[in-house]
């Protein structure tokens, strides 16, 4: 049996989300300084560069601030769930493609739409706007006789 965490590469997932994440230059996460020095790999992670912001001095790597950030899994694992969610698979598919606990996926897929949505651009409306209809009723939740007395017809008193 062929298992699927096997046939993605670190590299290529590593090289995306800073292609993505930097498209002309690496910039700080905390001050956005693009004044920034390469500082080794990742320990356990030998693909994820580190770098030094000159300006602020911190440190900081490909996946600091990002909703990849902080987590045990790896990240072509978070690629593959995306990947899945955008098939449309359940937490329970996903989880028994990756050989993981059902839970686990969980909490993974919740973090990654909500980075969807909160990342999300607002939408601005421009230019003329066109509507279909629209019906209204209110009240009649709340106070079902007020609708009732509207909709009674006025008599003329002969």
């Amino acid at each position: 049996m062929v298992n699927i965490r096997d046939l993605i590469d670190d590299a290529k997932c590593f090289q995306t989300v800073r292609q993505m994440r930097w498209p002309d230059r690496v910039a700080c996460p905390h001050c956005s300084s693009e004044s920034v020095i390469k500082d080794g790999r990742d320990d356990l992670q030998a693909h994820r560069q580190r770098y030094l912001c000159q300006g602020c001095r911190r440190r900081f790597d490909d996946l600091t601030g990002t909703i990849f950030a902080g987590h045990h899994q790896s990240l072509h694992v978070w690629i593959i769930c995306l990947d899945f969610m955008g098939l449309n698979l359940s937490s329970l598919q996903i989880a028994k493609e990756l050989d993981m606990d059902r839970s686990d996926v969980q909490t993974m897929v919740q973090q990654l739409r909500q980075g969807i949505v909160d990342h999300r651009p607002a939408v601005a409306l421009e230019g003329e706007v066109e509507c279909d209809e629209v019906d209204v009723v209110a009240g009649h939740k709340e106070n079902p006789e007020a609708v009732k007395k509207k909709a009674e017809p006025v008599s003329d008193g002969v």
